[in-house]
């Protein structure tokens, strides 16, 4: 049973790397990329921290290298994934904490990272620190309302619980009864 559900976990897994992957032209420019946040936010509540990290780490690989999108791929996604699912889980599964870290994660520090990262090994030396905190956190409240209404929604009609209970991975009581948290 362990091993079916380890499975089951890499498979899904793999469905969000696919959708992060397929869905990220939507909406994107330079900076700005709010289905990626969509992805973060409810991989970090299907998975947890680490599966998110590794789903933002593995899809911003897999976009840099196919689809030519600059190291923003990483530095825009990588620390609101791990947040994100941080937030979750210090909060006993509340939904907002998990979009807030979001928002600060990438929103903030990942637009300050982008910085040195775009400037001295991209090649872009005429911006400043925080040329991309305006898009990367209007990116990261677009992609994480539609990630709340989206989780809410399933919290409410108790399938989030049903899914992260199928997964094996922490279920809170919020997730099983209370969507006002």
């Amino acid at each position: 049973m362990e091993n079916k559900k380890k499975i089951l976990i890499l498979v899904t897994l793999s469905m969000f790397v696919a959708i992060g992957v397929v869905i990220s032209p939507i909406l994107r420019f330079e900076g700005f990329a709010p289905t990626a946040h969509f992805v973060n936010v409810v991989c970090s509540v299907f998975l947890g921290p680490w599966y998110s990290l590794a789903n933002a780490i593995i899809t911003a690989a897999i976009r840099m290298t196919l689809m030519g999108i600059p190291p923003l791929a990483i530095t825009g996604q990588v620390f609101g994934a791990f947040l994100s699912g941080f937030l979750y889980r210090k909060s006993k599964g509340s939904i907002l904490a998990c979009v807030i870290g979001e928002v600060v994660g990438t929103g903030i520090i990942g637009s300050i990272a982008s910085y040195p990262v775009m400037k001295l090994l991209w090649g872009k030396g005429d911006i400043t620190w925080y040329f991309y905190l305006p898009s990367f956190l209007i990116a990261t409240l677009i992609g994480g309302t539609v990630a709340f209404i989206f989780l809410k929604t399933l919290q409410k009609s108790k399938v989030l619980y049903k899914i992260q209970e199928n997964l094996g991975v922490n279920v809170y009581e919020k997730s099983k009864a209370n969507p006002k948290s």
